[in-house]
């Protein structure tokens, strides 16, 4: 019978040891002592249920901001090559000799040159423009 009383005796010396540790990590978490009074461990019990709160909207918040900027564009390139009767012309090199007539043949300064519009007709040889939605003419290739 001895041994049954000493068992019996260590159940209730575990259960205060793991209540008095409750009430400790209690205290330091609402930052009140073990010894408050029951309407003070209530408000304590409130204040633990913001927190907890509060950080579940900032992780929350956090995670919104990773997944947006994830996301990343493609930039492609582009190139055109126009190539007829053993010659062969990009995109900028027409420009450029459309550029050149602006200046030379039309006697135009550089910084009016705005925009421009290419139509190239290769059976003919030729290069049609339109330079600022207005200035039409055309030249050879």
């Amino acid at each position: 019978m001895a041994e049954t009383k000493k068992t019996a005796s260590a159940k209730p010396a575990a259960k205060t040891t793991a209540a008095k540790a409750a009430d400790t990590k209690t205290a330091k978490e609402t930052t009140t002592t073990a010894a408050s009074a029951e309407p003070k461990k209530a408000a304590a019990a409130k204040k633990t249920t913001t927190r907890k709160t509060t950080a579940k909207k900032e992780t929350a918040k956090k995670e919104t901001v990773k997944r947006t900027t994830v996301a990343k564009k493609t930039v492609v390139k582009e190139t055109v090559h126009v190539q007829f009767a053993d010659k062969s012309y990009t995109a900028e090199d027409l420009v450029k000799i459309a550029k050149d007539v602006w200046k030379y043949d039309l006697n135009q300064k550089e910084e009016d040159f705005k925009s421009v519009e290419l139509y190239v007709k290769p059976e003919e040889s030729v290069v049609y423009y339109v330079i600022n939605g207005e200035v039409q003419g055309n030249f050879g290739i």
